[in-house]
């Protein structure tokens, strides 16, 4: 079963008065590599995730981000309400004492008194709440894995579309074969004609034509990409299906092509090898995109 490398996935989860938000998407590359933005609070975890990601993902360029949103309630620091009051019972004392007008913006000067803000208490991270944020990590790698499935089922589907047109191709190369050998023949024969006063032995030069035609004969590249064709297919219906042998399947299958187009000294033959190229040539390009 093929699976792609392209995916991605999101999943949010509610803990408290918080919403935390989970992103995820990967893209194809040789190896695994994980970029993470997670929140501050979240850090202390980043090793585990990377862990988890790498063992579900195996290969692709995978982004990762982990963010919370708060209820702006939440946001907001309590004011000291007692301590305001002293200030101002302090600073409206000082006035009267020393004569000096009081301040026309009480607000204003309060809220910037010391202390009078109350200072957040440093946030730690509670084992609930990871539980929370873990599952909606793994809910995330879910939705991009049934993404990857999804993906792999059309790059299969194009598979096998353009590995049945390189069979076709295939047989339609053999309608030359014959022919391209009656021609060589009959060219080297005329040739021959051509040459006055010239004698040779026509045993001999049939011996010479059997062991040249021999050397042009394609029947062992047709059978080759043949066997890799099928084991191409095999390997996109095994349940472990890797990318990185479906190219080096491809690769076989390119050199049995270009050997065929070698040996192809007929312009239909030829114009054939270049279709089927152009065939594999698609199948490789798409080939990197499978995990």
């Amino acid at each position: 079963m093929i699976l792609s490398m392209t995916g991605y996935g999101k999943a949010v989860a509610i803990y408290k008065k918080k919403k935390i938000h989970v992103e995820i998407k990967s893209l194809n590359g040789k190896t695994f590599d994980l970029s993470v933005r997670m929140a501050t609070l979240y850090r202390e975890k980043e090793i585990e995730v990377r862990r988890y990601v790498a063992q579900e993902l195996v290969r692709g360029k995978t982004d990762l981000s982990i963010w919370i949103e708060k209820d702006d309630s939440a946001d907001a620091p309590p004011i000291q309400a007692s301590l305001v009051e002293q200030y101002y019972n302090q600073v409206k004392e000082m006035s009267q004492r020393l004569g000096i007008e009081e301040p026309k913006d009480w607000f204003a000067l309060l809220l910037r008194m010391p202390e009078v803000m109350a200072k957040g208490d440093v946030e730690m991270l509670e084992e609930d709440e990871w539980a929370v944020v873990r599952q909606a990590v793994e809910n995330a790698v879910a939705e991009l894995k049934a993404f990857r499935q999804q993906e792999g089922k059309a790059l299969q589907t194009k598979f096998e579309e353009k590995l049945d047109n390189i069979t076709s191709l295939l047989a339609g190369i053999e309608p030359y074969e014959s022919l391209r050998v009656e021609r060589i023949r009959s060219r080297i024969v005329e040739n021959l004609k051509s040459l006055p006063d010239v004698d040779y032995d026509k045993n001999r030069l049939e011996q010479e034509m059997i062991y040249y035609i021999e050397k042009l004969d394609i029947s062992e590249e047709k059978q080759r990409l043949t066997n890799h064709l099928s084991y191409f297919r095999k390997t996109m219906n095994e349940e472990a299906c890797q990318g990185k042998k479906l190219g080096f399947i491809a690769q076989e299958m390119g050199r049995e092509i270009n050997t065929t187009g070698s040996k192809s000294n007929l312009a239909e033959m030829q114009n054939i090898v270049v279709k089927m190229k152009d065939e594999l040539e698609q199948i490789k390009e798409q080939v990197l995109n499978v995990l």
